[in-house]
């Protein structure tokens, strides 16, 4: 696997992901986050730059959050919001920040009205999800009623898949856009050793885009998927053809959008 070339902007704002969970470091759960995270960044034109994961350990978060919300102009978050003793995820934020944590009334309203529309009770534990940061904004749950919150350009959101879509949907209509990027995606049926070179001279003819070479094998074939990256269309398309016509009458191809 190969990639090169820079696919970020000066203009555009970067970001970083934070994922807690001890679930996730022992490998009994898949993040699922992340990937979905990189997809919705890339669209909204924000250059996702890097990603950690923290076990349930109170200062691990606190030294993350410290660390990249300076060198990043957004820093997301999943996992440790809910109602059990190892969520720590809210306190930790708050440290971080030097800022004390409270029942917030807007959240204990969120909470109230789901579970009295779905026939359940705010409990004492259930009333935790409610205890956000001071001075935090919050970011609505559809899903579960629990919120998230964002606290300067720290984003705290659930860990459960489909509630951290629902969540970062809500969060991304009120962040400002970059520019996007243009793609362009070429499977051609050979061996990435055979690709390689031809790989270099088209990135050395075009070093405004990124070009990733990602070998896979089917059956007894092996093959590359190329992705051609950058931030203007036309110089995307470019390179494209540029690899089309140094492949002509070589191995198959085939190009998505």
């Amino acid at each position: 696997m190969t990639d090169s070339g820079s696919t970020t902007s000066p203009g555009n704002p970067c970001a970083a992901m934070l994922i807690v969970g001890d679930e996730i470091l022992s490998g009994r759960t898949r993040d699922a986050n992340m990937h979905y995270l990189a997809g919705e960044l890339s669209i909204h034109g924000i250059d996702f730059r890097e990603a950690r994961f923290v076990p349930d350990d109170h200062a691990a978060i606190v030294s993350a959050v410290d660390q990249l919300r300076i060198t990043h102009h957004h820093v997301f978050t999943s996992g440790g919001i809910g109602p059990t003793h190892d969520d720590i995820t809210a306190d930790a934020i708050a440290d971080a920040f030097g800022v004390t944590v409270s029942v917030h009334a807007g959240a204990r309203d969120m909470l109230e009205t789901h579970y009295r529309t779905s026939g359940q009770t705010l409990n004492r534990a259930r009333l935790r999800m409610a205890r956000i940061p001071d001075g935090a904004q919050l970011i609505p749950n559809p899903i579960s009623g629990a919120p998230g919150f964002s606290l300067d350009n720290v984003h705290v959101m659930a860990g459960v898949p489909a509630i951290f879509k629902a969540m970062l949907e809500v969060l991304l209509a009120t962040i400002p856009r970059g520019v996007a990027l243009a793609s362009r995606s070429m499977r051609i049926m050979c061996a990435e050793g055979d690709l390689a070179g031809i790989l270099a001279s088209v990135a050395r003819s075009h070093p405004d885009v990124s070009i990733g070479s990602y070998p896979f094998r089917k059956a007894d074939q092996f093959g590359v998927n190329v992705i051609i990256r950058g931030r203007d269309t036309n110089r995307v398309e470019a390179a494209s053809d540029a690899l089309r016509q140094r492949l002509r009458g070589g191995p198959q191809i085939s190009v998505d959008s």
